[in-house]
Order: structure tokens, then C-alpha cells, then sequence
């Protein structure tokens, strides 16, 4: 590979020898890259802010290649090694770029994602409304971007080198797609093919608006209509964040674009610095005693083979007016609410899936928490994910009386309120154990009302908007969303992954949900038992659930480029959340005599496997990584390849092309010194 820039596309490309020594125990980095005075400016401030150990020189030889030496202020405790979080802030671009550390839950859902980019469109979520009346377009993009420069969240990207974290940029552009109604062959199909483009997560503007021409809401009369969806990452925003982002676009809109101001606070750092002055004791006690057990049931249906269907599914259906009053009057007078009902009805479904019909049970499920009921002021109108996905168990007992169990269910759920920023990783890290994702959540939350006013001064407009709703993507195996309507209704949509479950079988799951609410709701009976209830269901069939099969791999070394013998050995370390095809790309173009392998891990390898040995001998070793990649090849460089004087070679976070090329930049450089 020759040619090109020191960082094509703005990735910077940084090399070390973690064995070299110094006097003073100091770590010198040469960095590539086209930063300006200023930058390295910035650059050294933000090391000097962020990491105490070390006092920070800078020399610019060129305007793209630069030396930073890390000089350790306590040279009593030797020559410290430099941390995942440290080669990160090296790397990150821009330079100037201000990072908020995640939730659990986001940290967890970036790592998701990072793990499966071949399967993009499971990590976000869509919500859809009805635009009726005249719509004009460039005030619609301008009021977006007028959001944009209001909301620190929609100008955002993220970060996983090391620690998962949010990057706010100054400037983001929000991606509006027109589409005409014979465009696309159906509404389903363009939901499909938009959550399949997914995001890149390390490029601002992770929300993305699609308009489409659509038939009139009112036959033969000549109205426009037009459907818009906003899809967006899961790590990022969930759907009240939504709510709160579309208030603010429709006052824009009004306004003709701008909306007045500059930033509103508080944002996402606010609640980021509000996470971080919680004690964790009082959640860490709770979630001890409160965590899944290993024997717990998750599943939605009994075991089968493929499903032989693949994308999302939607199913939707209702409780009338009528029915929803009984069923809050039946749950209101045990003194509870319709979403403990509906977690108890779930709760007995999952139960009668495991076979458990007349023995006791653990069952689990995610109960998704809005984040929004904590004590920081205006957290209410914070948009961003403020809250996640809490795993609710409970055991069923079929001998125990229904009023029994859907107060447990209840007191469950508001415990569990108290920490909406608990995920699966602090679980396992409390517990001691693994702690299981669950396979179905249940989402039951108000959606916050369209001020008045600017309902109607859209009116007077002649536009009206209708509810919006969640349309796909959640995450789970299947995800239930009850939603009050504007008519006094109850609807629930099951969103579900047809690789796990066949349409009939979440059909019917639905169809059985829907039955025991309406016979909770006629139910006159005091002290029904669990297991006299659910012979409601009595000839009903049970669904079945495929397993999602695992999606890890076992760390392997696979020769990429055979080389000349004798030559030098580069090693690319890929683990999750290196970008997809940056290694072949690099391999394909690579010029040099060197041998080229991929080591496939997850973190720093005990011990050098045998192959790799046994390829360097008569020849030195380059390890290379772009992003998470590139702190795992200095791990190994300096532990368990220590006595080889490897050099590092490590890129950040870009595109395949960006990286790959910021590699080979730095490459040549080390090439060039040996020679």
C-alpha cells in the first residue's frame, strides 16, 4: 500500500515500542496525522486533564507526524502502563471533541452492536405518525437541524476503544430521505430496509427521518398525507425521547426553522454527572437478593427447531374502553395498576411455555424503565437514554391466590424503579455470576401529550398529527408495548424476531395475552387461585420458541498474507468492534515483503499462540489494531510478547478504508526507521 495521507478519512494512526525504556520510565508515541498547532494543543490539554500519572510533551516535526512523550510524575513506582482509556483519548478524533461517559445499559447496547455489524437493524428502533395536511419540506429539514444544534444528543456519536462512551461534536447533519409512494412496494418493506441500514456509530447524527407520500386518511378526498419515521440507535434514545425531540421540532417547524436559544440544559452530561454521584450500595443490596436466578424462565415458547423466517415482526391488538376500565377497577381494588396486571399475565404465559403447570417457578422478564422519575430536575424533558431494561422476576406458585401474586409483582416493579440505570454487566459484577439477558420485555409507559397549544396553531395550519408510535426494533426476542389511546383504549403491539418466533406463534402468544387481560377484567371470583385462572387457556395450544444460537467465536489465527520468508510478521488483532472489512482491505493492498496474520480474540491472549511463534521466527513482529483492537495489541505487546520488542501499530475508529489506510501510513513510518 503507498500512497495517500498520514490519517485518510481523519483517523490518527500511533506508534509504539511498549518494551523500549527510558531514564524516567517515560512512553514516547509517534503519532500520524494531520493535527494543527492548535489540536495538539487540545490534545495534550485533554491528557493533561484526564490522566494525572503522566506529564504531557509534545513535539511536531512535520505537520503530520508528531512525537508525545508520557512522562510518569511518580517515577518511585516504575514504569506505569498506559491504559485503555489513555491510548483512547490519544486516538479520538476531534480533537476538541467533549466525551460523557455512558449508562450501564448504553454501554452494554453499544457493545451489542459493535458485536454483530452484520446485523445491524437489531440495535435500533423506529417511531412512526401520520402527518396530514400540507407539509413543506425545507422547513421540515431546517427545523430538524435547528433541533440538532439545540439537543447535544443528536449532534452525539460513540466511542468503544476502550471504555463505551458518548462524543459530542458541534455539528451534526440529520439524514431526512424523501420517498414516493410507488417507491416502495409496501409500508413493511420500507421498515425493513431502513432498520437494515442501521448507523455507523462512530459518525454523528445517529437519527434518521423518512418521509413518505401516502394515500389519503379520508377516502376520495384530496388532502396530502404523509408518513414520517424516525429511526434511531437504541444505545442512544428510546422512544419518550422521541416524544421530546418531536415537541421540540414541531415549535421549530412553526417557527419557520430556528428555534430560539442556544443549548438546553440540562442533556445528557447533566445526567451523566447526576449517575455519577449515586451510591451504588443501595442498588448493589437490592439486585443481591433481587437478580435472575440461573433456572429462571425467559423464554416465550417451548424449544423447536428453525423458525425458517427472518427480520421483525409486528402484531397489534386492543382492549376496548370498556374493557380497560373493569380491568383498572379489578387491579385498583387489590391495590395495584394495569401494568402489574399485565406483568402478571405475562408472568403466566412464560410460565405455562416452561411446562411448570402445577409445580412453582422462576420466571424473568425485562420490564423497560424510563429513566425519567429520578431526582434530577427536568430530567422529564432530558432527551437520550435515561433509563434501560431491568430484568423482573418472580416465582409462580399455581396454588397461590392471583392477589397474592400481582401485589409481589407490583411491590417487584417498584423497587426496581429506584435503579433504571442498573444493567446485566453490574448485575454480574454484583452477583458473581453471569447474569442472563432476557428474552421478552414488556413495555408499559404514558406517552407525554402534544402541548395543546401547538396542536393547535398546527391545525390552523391545516396539519394535523396523530399519536406516534413504536413501529420496530426493540432488541428482545419480543417486546410488549401497551399504550393507552386518545379513545380510551389499550393498545398492544407485540414487536418480535421472527428467527425466534413463526408468525402463528406470536400470534398466539398475543392472542392469549389478550384473553387473560379480558378475563381479569370479568373476573368477580375473590381468591382465584394461579392455577384456576390460567384454565382460560385450556385447549389452547402452547407457542414454541427457536434459541438463538451463540455469537461468539473461539480465538483463532488465520494467515491473511504469506509474505517472503524470513520477513517480518504483522499481526492484526480483531476483536468486537474492530470495523468489518479494515483488515482485508489493509491485506489486500499491503506492498511490503512482511507476512500477514489476524488474530481473532477477546482481550490479550495468555500466551502467544504456537502458530504465531512459529511465524516469527527469523523475523520481528508488528502488532496492529484499529480501535479496540489496537489497545489489545499494546496489551499483548507488553505482557505476553514483552521479551520480543514488538512495535504497535494503532489506528482509531473510521471507516474500513480510513482505517486500513491510517495503518498502513503508520506502518511505512516504522518500516522506514528500520531500514
Amino acid at each position: 500500500m503507498s500512497g495517500g495521507r498520514p490519517t485518510p478519512g481523519g483517523v490518527l494512526c500511533v506508534t509504539h515500542t511498549a518494551s523500549a525504556t527510558t531514564p524516567d520510565g517515560s512512553h514516547v508515541l509517534e503519532l500520524y496525522g494531520a493535527l494543527t498547532p492548535a489540536e495538539t494543543d487540545r490534545l495534550a490539554a485533554r491528557l493533561v486533564e484526564r490522566h494525572h500519572a503522566f506529564s504531557v510533551l509534545f513535539t511536531s516535526r512535520t505537520g503530520s507526524r508528531h512525537t508525545l512523550t508520557l512522562v510518569p510524575r511518580d517515577t518511585a513506582r516504575g514504569r506505569a502502563p498506559l491504559s485503555p482509556e489513555l491510548l483512547a483519548d490519544v486516538l479520538l478524533l476531534p480533537v476538541g471533541a467533549r466525551t460523557v461517559p455512558l449508562s450501564g445499559t448504553q454501554r452494554a447496547r453499544v457493545r451489542a452492536a459493535v458485536r454483530a455489524p452484520d446485523d445491524p437493524g437489531r440495535h435500533v428502533e423506529q417511531v412512526a405518525l401520520r402527518w396530514t395536511g400540507p407539509l413543506d419540506p425545507h422547513c421540515f429539514v431546517a427545523a430538524w437541524q435547528s433541533v440538532a444544534a439545540r439537543e447535544s444528543v443528536l449532534r452525539s456519536a460513540f466511542d468503544w476503544v476502550a471504555t463505551p462512551r458518548l462524543v459530542l461534536h458541534d455539528h451534526a447533519d440529520i439524514d431526512v430521505v424523501h420517498r414516493p409512494r410507488a417507491a416502495i412496494r409496501s409500508w413493511n418493506d420500507l421498515l425493513e430496509h431502513d432498520r437494515a441500514q442501521g448507523f455507523v456509530l462512530n459518525r454523528a447524527g445517529l437519527l434518521r427521518l423518512t418521509l413518505l407520500e401516502d394515500a389519503p386518511s379520508v377516502a376520495g378526498a384530496s388532502v396530502p398525507c404523509t408518513r414520517v419515521l424516525l429511526t434511531y440507535h437504541r444505545a442512544l434514545l428510546d422512544e419518550r425521547a422521541v416524544h421530546v425531540l418531536l415537541r421540540a421540532f414541531y415549535r421549530a417547524y412553526l417557527a419557520g426553522g430556528p428555534l430560539p436559544g442556544g443549548e438546553r440544559r440540562p442533556d445528557v452530561r447533566d445526567h451523566a454527572r447526576w449517575l455519577a454521584g449515586q451510591s451504588p450500595d443501595a442498588a448493589r443490596a437490592y439486585w443481591s437478593r433481587a437478580a435472575p436466578p440461573p433456572d429462571a424462565a425467559v423464554s416465550p415458547g417451548r424449544p423447536c427447531g428453525s423458525t425458517r423466517q427472518s427480520g421483525d415482526g409486528r402484531i397489534r391488538r386492543r382492549l376496548s374502553p370498556a374493557q380497560v376500565l373493569r380491568l383498572r377497577s379489578w387491579a385498583t381494588a387489590r391495590g395495584a395498576g394495569e401494568s402489574s396486571a399485565l406483568h402478571m399475565v405475562w408472568a403466566l404465559l412464560l410460565h405455562r411455555a416452561a411446562g411448570a403447570r402445577v409445580q412453582p417457578g422462576h420466571v424473568t422478564f425485562g420490564v423497560r424503565l424510563s429513566g425519567r422519575d429520578v431526582a434530577l430536575p427536568g430530567a422529564v424533558d432530558v432527551p437520550g437514554l435515561l433509563g434501560g431494561c431491568a430484568p423482573l422476576t418472580v416465582t409462580v406458585d399455581p396454588a397461590e391466590p392471583l392477589e397474592a401474586l400481582i401485589r409481589r409483582l407490583r411491590d417487584a416493579a417498584l423497587d426496581m424503579a429506584n435503579y433504571p440505570w442498573v444493567s446485566d454487566e453490574l448485575l454480574s459484577q454484583w452477583t458473581g455470576r453471569g447474569v442472563r439477558s432476557t428474552d421478552t420485555t414488556v413495555d408499559f409507559d404514558s406517552r407525554p401529550p402534544m402541548i395543546p397549544a401547538v396542536r393547535a396553531e398546527l391545525e390552523a395550519q391545516g396539519v394535523r398529527v396523530d399519536v406516534p408510535r413504536l413501529v420496530g426494533g426493540t432488541g428482545a426476542a419480543v417486546t410488549l408495548v401497551a399504550r393507552h389511546e386518545p379513545d380510551g383504549s389499550l393498545g398492544l403491539t407485540s414487536l418480535y424476531d421472527r428467527a425466534v418466533l413463526r408468525d402463528a406463534d406470536a400470534a398466539l402468544m398475543l392472542s392469549q395475552c389478550v384473553r387473560m387481560l379480558r378475563a381479569l377484567a370479568d373476573l368477580t371470583d375473590v381468591g382465584t387461585t394461579v392455577a384456576q385462572f390460567v384454565r382460560v387457556l385450556d385447549g389452547l395450544g402452547v407457542p414454541r420458541a427457536a434459541v438463538r444460537p451463540p455469537g461468539t467465536r473461539p480465538p483463532s489465527l488465520t494467515t491473511l498474507r504469506r509474505g517472503e520468508p524470513g520477513a517480518d510478521v504483522i499481526c492484526l488483532v480483531a476483536q468486537e468492534g474492530v470495523v468489518p472489512g479494515a483488515y482485508d482491505r489493509f491485506a489486500r493492498l499491503h506492498e511490503g515483503p512482511e507476512r500477514i496474520v489476524e488474530l481473532r480474540c477477546q482481550g490479550p491472549p495468555l500466551a502467544l499462540p504456537s502458530a504465531l511463534v512459529e511465524a516469527v521466527r527469523g523475523g520481528g513482529l508488528l502488532l496492529c489494531g484499529c480501535g479496540p483492537g489496537a489497545v489489545t495489541a499494546y496489551e499483548i505487546a507488553r505482557t505476553v510478547a514483552a521479551g520480543r520488542d514488538a512495535i504497535v501499530v494503532m489506528a482509531g475508529t473510521g471507516s474500513a478504508e480510513a482505517s486500513a489506510d491510517a495503518l498502513a501510513a503508520g506502518l511505512r513510518s516504522v518500516v522506514t526507521g528500520r531500514t
